[in-house]
């Protein structure tokens, strides 16, 4: 299996308050890491990015962990100092859907990313005035 190449992506946003929707396994953690290596370990990027999500931001995780692996997962989250709101354990494996109306403006505010599994992008987050 070869190393994917690096890429940067910019996320252009407003400067309003955000939520974020994040998936963990595959997304921000490596996949099943905890099973196969016993503990958690960042994908590489992810880490700087959590730091990047602007303060004041919701951050919500989604995970298809059952609850037997909360005081694992936690633990993980907590030790690296990761912020977030809530986390929601036993999501379904399949598609996870993001529904939401636009402002009067014209602004979108549903955006939906799906990458390689194990794989976290260079994000780059921008705040713009003109969104």
């Amino acid at each position: 299996m070869g190393v994917a190449a690096k890429k940067e992506t910019e996320l252009v946003l407003s400067t309003l308050g955000h939520t974020w929707i994040l998936d963990l396994d595959g997304t921000i953690v490596k996949h099943g890491g905890y099973l196969t290596d016993g503990k958690d370990s960042f994908l590489p990027n992810a880490e700087e990015f959590l730091k990047a999500i602007p303060e004041g931001d919701m951050i919500l995780f989604l995970t298809s962990r059952t609850e037997k692996e909360r005081e694992l997962t936690e633990a993980f989250l907590k030790e690296n100092h990761v912020r977030y709101d809530q986390i929601i354990y036993g999501a379904p494996y399949g598609e996870r859907i993001l529904m939401n109306d636009k402002k009067p403006s014209g602004m979108i505010t549903a955006m939906a990313v799906s990458g390689e599994r194990n794989v976290c992008e260079e994000w780059k987050i921008r705040l713009s005035e003109d969104i």
